[in-house]
Formats: C-alpha cells, structure tokens, sequence
C-alpha cells in the first residue's frame, strides 16, 4: 500500500471540514447568570485562544434558558469531540448542537 493510499484511507480523510477552521457551536442551557462564564471555562482547555467576546446570547422567549453560539478554532476532530464531550457532560448544560 502506498503512502497516498493510507493518507486516503485514514479517518481524517473522511472528515467534512478542512483544519484548522472556525467552528460555531450552539450550547443551551437553563438561564443562569454564570451560564457564559462557564461555557468559557469548560472550551479553554481545549482552545487557548478562544474569543469569549465573540459569544452569541439569546435568551428563551420565556426567560428560563440561555442558547449561546461559540466560535473554537477546530485544529482536528479529536478536538472537536473533546469539546463536546465536555460540553454534553457539564451539569449546566442541556442541549449542544
């Protein structure tokens, strides 16, 4: 098998995104004036030069949740997947998309 044959076959070669990039992600949660500051704090890890004054926040038309979209720079999919996992795993969060 040849060098190009591998690369063509490897689970990066599958991906739909080419790295890095901009990648938005919706999180939601109940509203909880900590909620941003949060969110921030479980993506860090992840992506040290994350923009937190890049966030989106839209509160429910009822008042009782939160929906945010944050930018991460995507470096790979292993990256991607972390931050999901820990977003869909953190307590204040109810839905990541």
């Amino acid at each position: 098998m040849t060098a190009k044959e591998r690369n063509e076959m490897s689970p990066e070669s599958d991906s739909l995104f080419e790295f890095p990039c901009d990648f938005p992600i919706k999180v939601m949660g109940r509203a909880h004036p900590d909620f941003a500051e949060t969110i921030v704090e479980a993506v860090r890890p992840f992506d040290a030069s994350f923009d937190a004054s890049r966030i989106e926040t839209r509160a429910s038309s009822g008042g009782n949740y939160t929906g945010l979209t944050i930018t991460v720079r995507a470096v790979s999919r292993e990256q991607l997947d972390d931050i999901y996992r820990a977003l869909t795993g953190h307590p204040m969060v109810s839905v990541v998309l």
